[in-house]
């Protein structure tokens, strides 16, 4: 498996974003840490890049895709790095996602801190986060048009600096991924449904 996501003993299950923190966090401790961070995506929580920051350590967003994050970390002197999907990379031990190196990582920090996993692997609370996608047809390129250009401005200008807005076109299927976080989930919301409803218009 090149990926790892963990279901704690109360039910409850723990993204790729805890457990780089709580890796990142503990690898520093011990002085394993190189970079001065981590490497995440640019889907990784708000509340990821906080949590990192108040312990010192920085992260680096680079687009989807654990390829990305493995370029970065090599190119920048970085030996941890991951994605909120559970995508981990351990520069140390291996070139790509491994989900067995990450089990037993946080395994290890488990009976060093010999706590349950639904105490030690919340290390932050995350900003609510919304992802929707709208569905193109034919070769609609709605990105480029001005008043999809403008909507997107006026949804950053929304969030008023206290969130972050992903607006991105899939990789791999016909989409548009409109993302955004911030402190007030129905607020986010709003935002999120307002800028969908201009690119569904210029998407036809």
């Amino acid at each position: 498996a090149d990926r790892m996501l963990i279901c704690d003993e109360k039910g409850h299950l723990v993204d790729g974003d805890q457990i780089m923190g709580l890796i990142g966090a503990g690898w520093q401790r011990h002085g394993w840490l190189t970079g001065g961070g981590v490497v995440a995506t640019v889907m990784s929580n708000l509340g990821l890049e906080r949590y990192l920051a108040g312990v010192g350590l920085g992260l680096v967003r680079t687009p989807v895709g654990d390829r990305n994050v493995v370029e970065h970390m090599r190119g920048h002197g970085y030996n941890f790095g991951g994605e909120q999907s559970g995508h981990l990379i351990f520069g140390d031990f291996a070139t790509t996602g491994d989900g067995l190196i990450a089990a037993l990582q946080v395994l290890a920090l488990m009976i060093e801190g010999d706590r349950p996993a639904s105490e030690l692997c919340r290390v932050f609370d995350p900003l609510p986060q919304v992802l929707k996608n709208v569905r193109l047809a034919g070769d609609a390129r709605p990105l480029d048009d001005a008043p999809v250009k403008a909507a997107i401005a006026d949804a950053e200008k929304a969030l008023n600096g206290n969130g972050r807005l992903l607006v991105r076109a899939s990789g791999t299927e016909p989409l548009i991924r409109v993302m955004a976080e911030g402190e007030d989930a129905g607020h986010v919301n709003k935002v999120v449904d307002a800028l969908v409803g201009v690119i569904e218009a210029s998407a036809g």
